[in-house]
């Protein structure tokens, strides 16, 4: 008979007697918490990045110094891409009360492509239902405060009238480029030729919005970028400020963590289950044998069972995962403004080939094994035991894992930090496990008959015991990654934002003013800001060679080298910055030509320890040494530099100052005393921006919540497996110890000392892996602190011995209830 054929009609046969169910299930769970993450990680991850975009106003901008050419725009419509443009520039705004420096943005209907305008009623504030109508003006809070105007009054713009038409609480693209926020006044784009602000030498940036499918907006962005010219650049969601790409990157590597972690449940609970299945089928394989059939014909006749469970299990799990995850986004839909996309197909390829590599890895060791069992097997088992494997036997699994765990993670550091943590836990689980059983041996002496059996069954098959504390670890360890260790890096990303971080910057400080200003946050009893002296320069060379945006093909270092950079000094670093590489200088350092670089501007630019770089400050070059590089928390929305030098290097060239401060709500009216008392600050109001990124901060920390609650099926999997795994041989010791007298009362004591043991020795490793792991994970790929939380090892203890006795119990108080001979013929 056709091998194929045999082997369906033996999976149907044994499916009919139960044998596949628990591998099934661990499958099916196994890849069905794989693709629910996969789909909804890749919904959440396009919603996410949705509402990224409406911090950019649109999905890409063309912004550019000059007016943009026609092409870029008939390309964009060619393409099917929804478009809108806006003219921004400085412009002084003239009414009956006083003049006021503005920051002038004339839009086109369509505008914004992303997110949303609001403005401030008297009824609070709304959603605005298009753009200023023409011969009208909206203006935010403090350009009206400023001049004192209302609804109705007029105020010049250049050679027009225009009227007030009401006030702009927020625009989403306003987060782009935080520095350079003036207050705003917003007019149609169709007024603009009738002010004849519009001159040759006119400092107008010129932004060509777009939004489209994701495809489509890289496709035009690809083609965008080979034709860019002087003063052109393209701004996506990846561009936008330091704090928005932190909050989009970290939420990516939580819901990353959520996959891994699936990944890692699925190989434990399979690899389990396909022990317990083929350890069942020795005496087949043995008669198979006996009968004529080679080696080869009964490994391809398991093989091909397999790859038919596998296949239908790996489907079953991906429809499980596909109607799991629309449960999800129902409950979901609130969090997020614009709901969550159509997922991909893609999590379908990801859910099948996780399943199918994940068991044809770990299975094709105990397959060669039952191929090798041989016919005498039948009749003298301890003669002929098929060859023990060994570690190196489960190399295709391990590797299999490995580039599973890699692409799942979406980044090598991610992947290699949890492939790392797993053969840790690992090597810890098994020293732990073998020194603990071995301290609890001299023990039994001093126990009653069934605690004594209980431990002694522990300690006698310690190779055992030692397997199922390792499994029962590491569903433990996830579990506990799942809910505290999780929970606390959530807690730690989202406080890294706190309620009182600084929402108001003021620049254009001259240094004249620093004592008057300190004196006036005083006199209203405030601490007075920190005062950072900030120096524009140029980089023009790095060691000696000129350097121009020409030699960079990255868009970011091209930006990076087209503008000045805001140099700072300083004595001692600041408190939001850690050291990454190189010393900080002394105080009193005779050495002053020093430069602290931040790491992220190093890595695009290529710098390292001990580069020499020249600027050009106010005409006059001078030349440094790298002497340290730093890691910026830009999430804290302080007031951060990427170059820092001593400030005996900075102190004969011009400088102005920066500060940044937390003012409370209701306390606006200190910022109109501020501007009248010092008429050349700037003070840029970031409180939208900040709630912004908080409620995305927020939403990604809702959507990991649920995503987890798909992983910890598969985790609960794990340890069903790693139980059951021995169920039989408990089964046939406790109807052997009947046999010979034992009371029913005994072995329950002793089935449960035994499991309490062994899950109290899990919960112990568990929670030292978990706590390592969550420590690595915070300070090594999300850069959060870390605190140590005492609860974990309580709650670890009391899940591994509570939880795993229950388990155990639950699973094997079915013998006690039945005759022992019954038991006996049914394992026999």
């Amino acid at each position: 008979m056709n091998l194929v054929r045999l082997s369906w009609r033996m999976l149907l046969r044994e499916w009919r007697a139960g044998e596949l169910y628990a591998l099934a299930l661990a499958l099916v769970v196994a890849v069905g918490g794989v693709t629910a993450v996969s789909f909804f990680t890749d919904r959440v991850s396009q919603a996410l990045g949705g509402e990224a975009s409406q911090l950019l106003g649109a999905d890409l901008v063309l912004v550019a110094d000059h007016e943009i050419a026609p092409l870029f725009s008939q390309e964009a419509r060619r393409r099917g891409l929804k478009l809108v443009r806006t003219r921004t520039f400085p412009s002084m705004i003239i009414s009956a009360s006083g003049n006021q420096l503005a920051e002038v943005k004339a839009v086109e209907g369509g505008y914004p492509l992303r997110g949303a305008l609001r403005l401030q009623t008297a009824q609070g504030e709304s959603a605005a239902s298009g753009i200023p109508a023409p011969g009208t003006v909206w203006l935010d809070k403090r350009l009206r405060e400023q001049l004192r105007l209302a609804p109705g009054n007029r105020v010049e713009v250049g050679a027009s009238q225009l009227a007030v038409a009401a006030e702009l609480s927020f625009e989403p693209d306003s987060g782009g480029g935080m520095f350079s926020i003036a207050p705003r006044l917003m007019m149609n784009l169709s007024d603009l030729p009738a002010t004849q602000l519009v001159q040759p030498g006119s400092r107008i940036t010129y932004r060509l919005m777009l939004a489209g499918e994701a495809r489509a907006i890289a496709a035009y962005r690809t083609w965008a970028a080979s034709r860019l010219g002087r003063g052109e650049k393209l701004e996506g969601v990846s561009d936008a400020r330091p704090e928005i790409r932190s909050a989009l990157e970290r939420g990516g590597k939580f819901l990353g963590l959520a996959a891994l972690t699936s990944v890692i449940l699925a190989a434990v609970a399979i690899v389990l289950s396909v022990r317990r299945f083929l350890e069942r089928h020795l005496d087949g394989c043995a008669v198979m044998r006996c009968i004529g059939a080679m080696q080869a014909q009964v490994f391809r006749l398991y093989l091909y069972q397999f790859l038919w469970l596998g296949l239908m299990a790996s489907l079953a799990g991906c429809l499980l995962g596909y109607g799991a995850q629309w449960v999800l986004a129902h409950q979901l839909e609130h969090l997020v403004a614009n709901g969550l996309p159509a997922p991909s197909l893609l999590p379908v390829a990801q859910g099948v080939l996780t399943g199918m590599a994940t068991l044809l890895g770990f299975a094709l060791p105990f397959l060669q094994r039952l191929q090798r069992v041989p016919a005498i097997w039948v009749l003298r088992r301890e003669l002929g035991m098929p060859q023990r494997f060994n570690l190196l036997s489960f190399a295709l699994g391990v590797v299999t894992l490995a580039g599973l765990l890699l692409w799942q993670a979406g980044e090598v550091k991610l992947g290699l930090y949890v492939l790392v943590g797993l053969v840790a836990v690992a090597a810890l689980s098994l020293l732990l496990a073998y020194g603990l059983i071995r301290l609890l041996a001299p023990w039994r002496s001093g126990m009653r008959s069934a605690w004594r059996y209980g431990l002694a069954n522990v300690v006698r098959r310690r190779h055992t015991s030692a397997g199922q504390v390792v499994a029962l670890g590491f569903g433990l360890t996830a579990l506990l990654l799942l809910t505290l260790v999780r929970g606390d890096l959530l807690h730690s990303w989202q406080t890294t934002l706190p309620h009182d971080a600084p929402n108001r910057f003021i620049i254009n400080i001259q240094p004249q003013q620093l004592p008057a200003l300190r004196e006036f946050f005083a006199g209203r009893g405030m601490a007075s800001p920190e005062l950072f002296p900030m120096v524009r320069g140029r980089l023009v060379a790095i060691n000696g060679r000129q350097t121009t945006a020409a030699d960079y093909p990255d868009d970011r270092a091209k930006r990076l080298m087209e503008r000045e950079f805001n140099l700072s000094s300083a004595e001692r670093m600041q408190g939001d910055n850690q050291l990454f590489a190189g010393n900080w200088w002394r105080a009193g350092d005779p050495d002053a030509a020093q430069l602290s670089v931040e790491e992220g501007i190093a890595k695009t630019l290529g710098l390292k320890l001990g580069d020499k770089l020249s600027y050009q400050v106010a005409g006059q070059n001078f030349t440094a040494r790298i002497t340290s590089l730093r890691k910026v928390d830009w999430d804290s929305f302080r007031v951060n530099f990427f170059v820092i030098a001593p400030p005996a290097l900075l102190e004969r060239y011009p400088a102005s100052y920066i500060t940044a401060f937390y003012l409370p709500p209701g306390q606006e009216m200190l910022l109109n005393d501020m501007v009248k008392a010092f008429p050349n600050l700037t003070v840029i109001d970031v409180a939208a921006l900040m709630g912004h990124v908080r409620a995305m901060m927020d939403r990604v920390a809702a959507a990991v919540e649920f995503v987890f609650l798909f992983t910890l099926a598969a985790g609960l999997m794990a340890l069903y497996a790693a139980i059951a795994a021995t169920r039989e041989e408990r089964m046939y010791e406790a109807a052997v110890m009947r046999t010979l007298g034992a009371s029913r009362r005994q072995l329950a004591l002793s089935q449960l000392t035994e499991f309490a043991l062994i899950g109290l020795l899990a919960g112990g490793v568990a929670a030292m892996a978990a706590s390592g792991l969550g420590f690595f994970l915070a300070t090594r790929v999300f850069h959060l602190p870390y605190q140590f939380n005492p609860w974990l090892w309580l709650v670890a203890l009391v899940a591994g011995g509570v939880g795993v006795t229950l388990a155990g119990w639950l699973g094997t108080r079915g013998v006690l209830r039945q005759p022992p001979l019954l038991t006996l013929r049914q394992l026999g």
